[in-house]
Order: C-alpha cells, then sequence, then structure tokens
C-alpha cells in the first residue's frame, strides 16, 4: 500500500474515532503533500508525489515541529510544546524506524565504498547515496557531520 492510501486511510480512522487532533494532524500532512502536487504539476511532472517525495516531507515536518517545540520549552510556553511533541509522534508513525547509530556507520562505510569516495568532495555523492536509500531513517544533519569526520 503506497504512502498516500495508509495516510488516506488513518485520516478515515481518525474521523471515526472523533479524534480531533489526530485528524487536525493528518489533516496538515495531505496538506503539504497536495501542496507538492500542485508544484509538480507546474514544473511539468504530472505523476504527483510518491513514497519518496512523501517521506522527506513528513521528516521535513517532523523537524519543523521539533524546532517549534524547542522554543515553545525556551518561551515558557509547555502547553504548545507538548502539542507539537504530540504531532511528533503521529508523524513518525507513517515513518520508517529510525537506525541506530551503528545502522547509520555501516550505511555510511557502506555508502562511502559504493561511491568510491577518497576525499571530502564526494561528500555530496555520499549524501545522495544515502538520501536515496534511507530517507526518514535517518537525521541528515547529524550524518553530514559523521562523513565529514570519516573523510578527513
Amino acid at each position: 500500500m503506497s504512502m498516500r492510501a495508509t495516510l488516506n486511510d488513518a485520516v478515515k480512522q481518525a474521523m471515526k474515532d472523533r479524534a480531533t487532533h489526530r485528524l487536525s494532524t493528518l489533516r496538515l500532512v495531505n496538506a503539504a503533500i497536495k501542496d507538492l502536487d500542485i508544484s509538480m504539476r507546474a514544473e511539468g511532472r504530472d505523476d504527483g508525489a510518491g513514497d519518496p517525495e512523501i517521506l522527506q516531507i513528513l521528516s521535513k515536518m517532523v523537524k519543523q515541529r521539533q524546532e517549534s517545540a524547542r522554543t515553545y520549552e525556551e518561551g515558557g510556553r509547555i502547553d504548545l510544546a507538548e502539542r507539537e511533541t504530540d504531532e511528533i509522534e503521529i508523524i513518525e508513525e507513517f515513518l520508517p524506524k529510525k537506525l541506530t547509530e551503528d545502522e547509520v556507520a555501516s550505511a555510511i562505510d557502506a555508502a562511502i565504498a559504493e561511491v568510491g569516495a577518497s576525499s571530502i568532495r564526494d561528500m555530496g555523492k555520499i549524501m545522495g547515496a544515502l538520501k536515496a536509500k534511507y530517507t526518514g531513517q535517518m537525521d541528515f544533519g547529524l550524518v553530514g557531520a559523521l562523513v565529514k569526520a570519516r573523510l578527513n
């Protein structure tokens, strides 16, 4: 089943369960996907967002909410921080399982070997290979620093 179908089924279930917070979060996700579909159509791509693009959207939404939660906590708005955290949990249900540190390290090693990287100039190729295989499974902000450390 595609990510889009899974999300639509979750929206229907949230409606049946009268889970208003879950429903509003899932509707935000669907709205982001529709925005991407529209921008893809403007570029001449009529196929719409596929699973890799949807995973990128979900990852981006989680990251945005983490930053918002951190900001709310610093501002003393714990209630709003908790709401953001709840949304993160709902969105993460649809993301693949996060890789452990050991799995990330082995994925980096495999990507370096696959690309044949020898210097920091090859970092873009490595990151591209990792994003193609592990979208939603690792934090690429942290991975970038690990790759850089391995190549130096």
